[in-house]
């Protein structure tokens, strides 16, 4: 009797059989689509960041729907028409951060990749279909500052992913793991990752409590995090020093060791941007958390994120190791 095992894989072998249809992709292009789907995903948590910002988180009332019967906004007074379009238009990026995602899917599947870089792939999609219903929650729930939090950091979530993706896939499915770091500064570099999430959801919760709720109405005030927000801040300015304390000690740690150009290009990309985006944070401190910045936060967080992903994937990696060429005693042996 054929069981549901089965089934799957009827359904796997037809869908095989449809993607051999499309042409195959070079690795060029399949790394090319990799950038695409960290771009879509690190940009679409700085579009969020717009909305919040601009007080448009209610532009569109509901989810799905952006008004009750209608998919695109309608002429309400009560919501006027720039809230509107920035949500809507960030709705609409939804499409091609999903687009990215699929071709992701597509192009390694064709490629016949390794089972690795096909499961980091299937979690674009369904990384992209959680981060749609976290979305929903938030507006179904009137942008409660929680939601708002859990959907910042899934995003930031799906930029470490994908970055880990795009290292898989540039390596080859025939290679050898490489270790390019000691296990101890492997496991630091994923200590500083545990570090930075810690940074991130402190930075939500002063999100939380800040001024930037996402909407300004009257009739329906957005519940905030009752408090202090001084004391968030102080929560994330000495989380972010931690992390930071952690970076530099596992940069002496890697100098120490020798490590190889590519590392050390991205401990060194790592570094500047935590700097630059602790001196953002200070800014933004002392001038009130302006709109702008806080744009601008949400993007370095972003890159923060994708630069720590970057430099763990990069301690152990694959690669073509060649034979050693044998010497003319060992020939005649």
């Amino acid at each position: 009797m054929k069981g549901p095992g089965y089934d799957r894989w009827v359904l796997y072998r037809a869908f095989l059989r449809l993607v051999d249809l499309l042409p195959l992709p070079s690795l060029r292009v399949q790394r090319l689509i990799a950038v695409a789907v960290i771009v879509s995903q690190a940009g679409i948590a700085v579009t969020g960041a717009i909305v919040r910002v601009t007080a448009s988180g209610l532009g569109c009332p509901t989810w799905p729907q952006c008004f009750p019967g209608s998919f695109t906004p309608t002429g309400v007074a009560e919501v006027p028409v720039l809230h509107q379009t920035v949500e809507f238009s960030n709705r609409m990026l939804t499409f091609a951060v999903t687009l990215c995602a699929a071709l992701i899917v597509l192009a390694v599947t064709r490629a016949r990749r390794r089972r690795e870089v096909l499961v980091y792939a299937w979690l674009m999609p369904g990384g992209t279909v959680l981060q749609a219903i976290i979305g929903g929650v938030t507006v179904r729930t009137g942008l409660l500052w929680w939601t708002v939090s859990v959907h910042l950091l899934a995003s930031m979530l799906m930029v470490w992913v994908a970055v880990v993706m795009f290292a898989k896939v540039g390596e080859p499915d025939d290679g050898i793991e490489a270790i390019q770091a000691p296990a101890p500064l492997r496991w630091l570099t994923g200590l500083s990752g545990i570090a930075l999430a810690g940074v991130l959801i402190a930075g939500t919760l002063v999100t939380g409590a800040g001024p930037h709720a996402g909407d300004k109405s009257i009739e329906r005030p957005v519940e905030r995090l009752q408090v202090e927000i001084v004391t968030l801040v102080h929560l994330h300015s000495q989380l972010l020093v931690g992390y930071l304390a952690l970076l530099i000690g596992l940069a002496f740690g890697l100098f120490a060791v020798g490590i190889t150009p590519a590392v050390r290009t991205r401990l060194s990309v790592l570094l500047g941007l935590v700097l630059a985006q602790s001196l953002v944070g200070v800014v933004q401190y002392f001038t009130d958390v302006p709109a702008a910045l806080v744009a601008t936060h949400v993007g370095g967080a972003a890159a923060c994120t994708a630069a720590t992903a970057a430099l763990w994937a990069s301690l152990r990696t694959r690669e073509h190791i060649s034979a050693p060429i044998p010497n003319s005693t060992e020939q005649l042996a």
